[in-house]
C-alpha cells in the first residue's frame, strides 16, 4: 500500500490517502494543542506513545465485540485504517463532572455521576464544538435515527469496557468522546482512543494522567501517556510487523 496525497491536518494527526481506495494512513504528530489551537507545542514521542496506545485500545475494542476503522500499525507514528464517511458529531460520555460540564452547570467538580451523562457536540472547530441534540442531527440530516441510536448504544459500550480496563490499571475513565464513520453497511468506531481525548485520573491519588496536564500546565505530559500505558501493559517499544 502506497501513501499518497494529505487528506486532512488536524491538531495533531494527519490522514492520507493511499492506492486502495478503502484505506487511509493515519499519522500522529508530535503537536499538541489546547483551547482550540491557542496553546500549542511539540512533545517529543508523543505521536509514537499515541499511535501504538490508540492500536491497543481498537484491538481491545475490536477484540469485546466493537466495530473500528483500525486495521493496523505501519509505523511508530502510523496506522492503517478504513476510509470512513464520518459523522460531524461527537460522542461524550461522562463519569465524573470536571471540564466545560462544572462551568456550564455550576456542579461541583469531582462529582461521581451515576447514571454517566451522554452528550452530543457538532464537531467544528470554528464554531468551538457546540452542544447539540437529537433533533439537530435529525434536521440537518448529520445522521439518521437509527445511526443516531447506534452511536449511543456503541458509546456506553465502549464506557463499559474500557472503564473496567483502567479500574484494573488503577485508574478513573472520568470521560471520553467517540467519533464515528460509515463504512459500507457498518457504522464503525473512528477516529482515536487516546489520552489526548479522554481523562484519566489515579484511582487513589486522583492525580491527572492525561491531557488536562498540557492544559493546565503540569507538566510530564507524555511522561503521564506513558505511565498509563504501562499500567494497561502496552509495549510501547515492540517490533512492528509490516
Amino acid at each position: 500500500m502506497k501513501k499518497g496525497e494529505e487528506l486532512y491536518s488536524g491538531k495533531a494527526k494527519s490522514v492520507f490517502l493511499t492506492d486502495e481506495t478503502a484505506r487511509l494512513i493515519m499519522e500522529f504528530r508530535d503537536d499538541t494543542s489546547a483551547f482550540d489551537g491557542e496553546k500549542i507545542d511539540q512533545l517529543d514521542r508523543k505521536g509514537m506513545v499515541n499511535n501504538r496506545f490508540n492500536a491497543f485500545i481498537m484491538g481491545y475494542l475490536e477484540e469485546q465485540g466493537v466495530a473500528t476503522h483500525f486495521d493496523a500499525l505501519l509505523s511508530d507514528n502510523e496506522s492503517q485504517v478504513k476510509h470512513l464517511d464520518m459523522i460531524p458529531v461527537e460522542c461524550v460520555v461522562r463519569n465524573i463532572a470536571t471540564g466545560s460540564l462544572c462551568r456550564r452547570l455550576g456542579v461541583e467538580d469531582g462529582l461521581d455521576l451515576e447514571p454517566p451523562t451522554f452528550e452530543f457536540f457538532l464537531k467544528n472547530d470554528e464554531l468551538h464544538d457546540p452542544m447539540i441534540n437529537e433533533y439537530h442531527i435529525a434536521s440537518f440530516g448529520w445522521a439518521t435515527p437509527a445511526e443516531v441510536e447506534s452511536m449511543k448504544v456503541q458509546t456506553f459500550r465502549v464506557n463499559e469496557i474500557l472503564s473496567k480496563l483502567f479500574a484494573d490499571g488503577g485508574m478513573i475513565l472520568v470521560d471520553f468522546k467517540l467519533e464515528f464513520g460509515r463504512f459500507s453497511d457498518q457504522l464503525l468506531l473512528g477516529d482515536e482512543f487516546t489520552p489526548d481525548g479522554c481523562r484519566l485520573w489515579d484511582t487513589d491519588t486522583r492525580e491527572k494522567l492525561d491531557k488536562d496536564r498540557f492544559r493546565q500546565g503540569l507538566g510530564g505530559v507524555v511522561e503521564a501517556y506513558e505511565e498509563v500505558a504501562l499500567r494497561l501493559g502496552v509495549d510501547l517499544e515492540a517490533p512492528i510487523a509490516v
